[in-house]
Parts: C-alpha cells; structure tokens; sequence
C-alpha cells in the first residue's frame, strides 16, 4: 500500500492509494518543526478512528519546504521500513524530463501537476494550482514541464493589503455582489476577486498566443471553483491533482528497471 505525501508551504497532505483508489486522504498544516514520532502519532490515530487498518509499505514525498523532508525520511523508514521517493531527488524519475533553463530547480509540487495533468488530459495543458502562490505551469504535448508563471497567492495578496494598510481588515474572498463596492470590505474583495479573474484570463491568452497550439486550462487547489462560478476560465477543475500525480511518478518508478 501506497502513502504519498504532499507537503505544501501552508498544508500538508496524507493518502492512502491502495492502487486503483485513495482509500483516505488528510490534511494538517505544515511545520518544519513536526517530528516523525509526531508525524506517526497524528497518522495512526486518523487512521484508528476510521477503522483503516492497511499495511503501509511504500512512501512518495513532494515537498516545497526542504526542511521537513528529513523527518519525513525517518517517519517513512522507522515506522513503514521503507525508503521514500522524494520528488525533485536524483533517484526519483520523472515520466517525462523538464525541459528549462540549465540549472533551474523546478518546484516539485509543479513537476508532479505536470505528471497528473498529463495522465489524465494529455498535453498541451495549462494548470493553474491556486496554492500559497498562484502558478501556472506549461505542459508540453509529451508531458514535460516546459516553464510558467508564478504569480501571488490570492489569501497573500489579502494579507498583504491588510497588513500593509492598518485601516484594511482582514476578508475573506468571495464573489461580490457587483463589481463597485460601498463598503470596505466589498471593495477589498472584488478587487482581488475580479483582479485574479483578469489575471488568469490575461496570462492563459498569452501561454495559448505563445505557445501557437490549442491548450486546455486546468485548474486545482481550494480557490478554483470560486473562481469557475463566474468566468469559464477553466476547461476542468482537479480537486486531487498533486496527489494523483504522485501515484502516476511512483508507477513510472516501479516500472524501471
């Protein structure tokens, strides 16, 4: 049985792929500081009060904070005895290579969208992941990572005004009722609702008139549906897509001699 972990900037998430379904899948938020015995305690009890009962023996880790990967290492080996593929590391193959500038270190959360894009809609795609930042990334037709755009995550970009403006509350961001406020916090959330409503539009039309190829737009992460409800911005939303696309890099690694 298959844990893949996917370790976020504010999140992390737990799933237990049995090979043809997630069995489970939970969420905690993400400290550097969480120990594997913590990391153990945490899991095991999840999976006791939902009766899961399954033998763990292999672990995939995508991680965007490099700090808690070494813990993650000795969660995986203490307690499943197994050595976990850790996306991004030399003993981990991709099903197919990035192709950018010599030297770039891709984001791994980004090389496993592309991965879970791909097996499931193709290439050509565009996956918008609204995450602590909102990025972009360029599938090619063959499935590689090719580049893209990161741009300021929506609750950022909410601190950030409320933070830097001491008479600007903190909002929660949710379709306003028309785009002209008349209230402080109907202003602050139509201009970040409508503003990344242009920003994914805007950028998307560039990838397309750049790349020359239709291309469809997928997007995942917690904010998209708000996002789709008002604008067709997107082609399919993926609630799962990181974690999908750990299975698939895991399955390309045991099939390799």
């Amino acid at each position: 049985m298959l844990l893949a972990i996917d370790c976020g900037n504010t999140n992390t998430v737990f799933a237990i792929w049995d090979g043809e379904t997630f069995i489970a899948n939970w969420r905690t938020s993400t400290e550097w500081q969480r120990t594997a015995d913590q990391y153990y305690v945490w899991l095991s009890s999840l999976m006791a009060f939902q009766n899961i009962d399954v033998d763990i023996d292999e672990v995939i880790v995508s991680s965007t904070v490099p700090r808690v990967v070494f813990n993650l290492r000795v969660f995986s080996d203490r307690y499943f005895n197994c050595r976990p593929l850790v996306v991004g590391k030399a003993d981990c193959g991709l099903p197919a290579n990035p192709r950018v500038d010599e030297g770039t270190q891709v984001g791994p959360d980004r090389l496993v969208n592309a991965a879970g894009a791909y097996d499931k809609y193709g290439g050509d795609l565009i996956v918008v992941d609204f995450g602590t930042a909102t990025t972009f990334d360029v599938v090619a037709s063959d499935g590689a990572y090719v580049g893209g755009v990161i741009a300021p995550g929506v609750n950022l970009s909410l601190e950030a005004l409320h933070n830097a403006a001491a008479a600007l509350p903190h909002v929660d961001i949710s379709k306003p009722q028309s785009v002209v406020g008349t209230n402080t916090v109907a202003c602050m959330q139509s201009g970040v609702f409508w503003g990344y409503i242009g920003l994914v539009r805007e950028i998307c039309a560039r990838i397309k008139a750049e790349r020359g190829v239709p291309m469809q737009v997928i997007s995942t992460g917690g904010l998209a549906p708000l996002f789709q409800q008002s604008e067709a911005l997107f082609d399919a939303f993926e609630e799962e897509l990181t974690i999908h696309g750990l299975t698939v890099i895991h399955a390309f690694n045991k099939e390799l001699p």
